[in-house]
């Protein structure tokens, strides 16, 4: 009975000293996670990755649009050219998915 106390005590203290370790850890992450978001350089390269992104979606969306547009129904071809006409209407503000290129 006595070795039970003992480790169900040491189990309890381990308990409470590794959650108390761990949130400390969790925010050290944390705020080092924040500096490296708010880096500028971090920013710009993010910002232009995901401009290099809606480019090369937007070129392969119209590279299997006209590949598959014979092959599609009647419904999905009408919305396909729906989305090219606006895109060319738009003068290129917004990409193919409907989101701007900011």
């Amino acid at each position: 009975m006595r070795y039970r106390l003992t480790f169900i005590a040491g189990l309890a203290l381990g308990y409470v000293l590794g959650t108390k370790a761990g949130r400390e850890r969790y925010e050290q992450l944390m705020k080092s996670a924040r500096q490296v978001a708010q880096n500028p350089a971090v920013r710009n390269t993010a910002e232009s990755a995901a401009q290099q992104g809606r480019q090369f979606a937007g070129k392969a969306y119209h590279a299997v649009s006209e590949k598959v547009g014979d092959r599609m129904p009647d419904s999905v071809a009408s919305r396909v050219r729906t989305l090219r006409e606006r895109a060319t209407h738009n003068g290129g503000s917004s990409d193919d998915w409907g989101t701007s290129n900011t």
